[in-house]
């Protein structure tokens, strides 16, 4: 056997995650791997978590990265969070909701579901009645940029309708955190959990989480363990706890840590507004190339997602050959439907380092040319002028 070292050849990549790596974090990955209990490290995870902290607006002390992608972060907040028993309403919009009843009924929770169509956001009115029936419940989860079709839900109207009455709040943002508002403090939010691959533009396998203080006391007065040890957040804070003084809880991802570091430093040198605002733009400037050319959106305007562009093929047009085809002549990864919009949908990514205008005119005319090709019942030849209105 004679297998030669992995030469990944260079993609465009705008599907629902990863995004593009910003080069600067690319090469902090490089850096030279220290101990996770070196005091420079130490260092650096204070930074981060004052870091994180800014991405999410939260003074929360408990916010820090999993060490793993944001399904950990996801299952870190449910196993912390949730004891056998406790009743947890479930929003679903799509399949991340979906993912949220695994975990509470893995938890030994009782899923009390919300159901709102797929591309639509979650309705308020059907979590407030969904609470006058269920009074005893004790907490409220739901998707606030939910990747499977592009809708965005009104993360603090749906956090106000659970602390009415008197429940706690799990909030997946693992697609919003750095492409729009996330306002952990300001939303009230207890517990949320993101990813690193999506618009903070970092590589794939960490996920930033934050819980306040009415989260902390859940979890530290719970009556049964956690039945994760790895996520127990009472064990891992002794290593992501405060001062300088660590205890060893797991080998931290430490080339990774320094690539997230690097990425929250980007995000912060941009600031906050300038990110919200570059994938407003670059939305907008897509949106009108894919309207000029007769296409449609999934979700509706004002609960649609700038970052998560969820677009419906045209008749007769097959999915995966244009998508093999956008891989193959133009280096562009966009992605497939998922659960219900398998075959029905694209999820076109405007994600961190990959939102710019290059990206945005380069993917209007890759699609514009194929679908021309492939004889789709589309406008051609406008897409891109449409899009170049918009940045003029």
């Amino acid at each position: 056997m004679s297998i030669s070292s992995f030469h990944p050849p260079q993609r465009t990549l705008m599907g629902p995650g990863p995004s593009d790596v910003n080069p600067r974090i690319l090469e902090a990955m490089s850096r030279p791997t220290i101990g996770h209990l070196d005091p420079q490290f130490v260092q650096m995870m204070d930074e981060m978590k004052e870091l994180l902290q800014y991405a999410f607006q939260t003074k929360n002390r408990m916010t820090m990265p999993v060490s793993a992608p944001g399904s950990a972060g996801m299952e870190c907040c449910f196993v912390n969070l949730v004891e056998p028993g406790d009743k947890v309403v479930v929003c679903q919009n799509g399949v991340f909701g979906g993912r949220m009843k695994e975990n509470v009924t893995r938890s030994g929770g009782i899923v009390i579901a919300v159901d709102d169509e797929w591309g639509q956001a979650v309705d308020p009115d059907k979590l407030e009645e969904a609470l006058k029936s269920n009074p005893d419940t004790k907490i409220v989860a739901f998707v606030h940029a939910e990747t499977s079709t592009g809708a965005l839900s009104d993360a603090k109207k749906l956090a106000e309708i659970a602390h009415r009455y008197n429940c706690l709040t799990i909030v997946d943002t693992v697609t919003s955190l750095g492409g729009l508002p996330v306002l952990v403090d300001e939303w009230d939010i207890d517990a949320i959990y993101s990813g690193s691959q999506k618009c903070l533009s970092c590589t794939p396998g960490l996920s930033p989480v934050s819980f306040n203080a009415a989260a902390v006391e859940k979890i530290s007065s719970r009556k049964t363990p956690v039945q994760s040890w790895f996520l127990d957040l009472n064990l891992v804070m002794g290593y992501w706890g405060e001062g300088t003084k660590r205890a060893y809880h797991h080998t931290a991802p430490i080339n990774a840590l320094y690539a997230l570091h690097e990425a929250l430093v980007i995000l912060q040198e941009e600031g906050l507004q300038a990110a919200w605002d570059r994938h407003w733009k670059n939305h907008l400037a897509l949106r009108a190339g894919i309207e000029a050319m007769g296409l449609k959106f999934i979700a509706k305007e004002g609960e649609r997602l700038p970052q998560l562009n969820t677009v419906t093929i045209p008749d007769g047009i097959d999915d995966a050959v244009v998508r093999s085809k956008l891989l193959q002549d133009y280096n562009l990864e966009i992605g497939a439907g998922l659960g219900a919009l398998a075959g029905k949908a694209w999820r076109i990514g405007l994600m961190g380092h990959a939102s710019n205008k290059t990206n945005v005119l380069l993917c209007l005319g890759a699609l514009d040319a194929i679908l021309t090709e492939l004889g789709a019942n589309i406008t051609g030849g406008v897409a891109v002028k449409a899009a170049n209105a918009v940045y003029a």
